[in-house]
């Protein structure tokens, strides 16, 4: 009853015995000293500015949520292409449904290119 499982459960043993062991290892020969050059931020190289605390501009926001808006609307097209190779009775429906939803994405992308949200003051 459990045989077609054991190749699984050995993976999943594998798996976790390997992370104990990186980790276990990595643990032992560490030389782990902190130094005022380790404590200090990192800004790319660059000598810190300010505070970490400053308020970002509203247009960092908004340039962030607008990437996340058109990335998980792209992601929206894989199922639509799987669909549309296993459906070919109804291909251009589909053509056609594919070709409104990159309309209404160019109709965003225009509107917010327009209104100057991805100008970068």
């Amino acid at each position: 009853m459990l045989q077609p499982y054991v190749p699984i459960l050995l993976l999943v043993a594998f798996v976790v015995v390997n992370a104990i062991l990186m980790l276990g290892v990595s643990h032992v020969f560490s030389s782990y000293r902190r130094t005022p050059t380790k404590i200090a931020p990192y800004e790319s190289g660059m000598p810190v500015l300010g505070d970490a605390r400053d308020r970002f501009s509203v247009k960092f926001y908004l340039v962030a949520m607008l990437f996340i808006i058109f990335d998980i609307e792209t992601v929206f097209m894989i199922p639509w292409a799987v669909a549309f190779r296993q459906l070919t009775d109804i291909s251009g429906l589909l053509i056609i449904e594919m070709f409104v939803f990159i309309a209404i994405l160019a109709v965003g992308y225009v509107y917010i290119w327009k209104r100057g949200a991805l100008q970068w003051d």
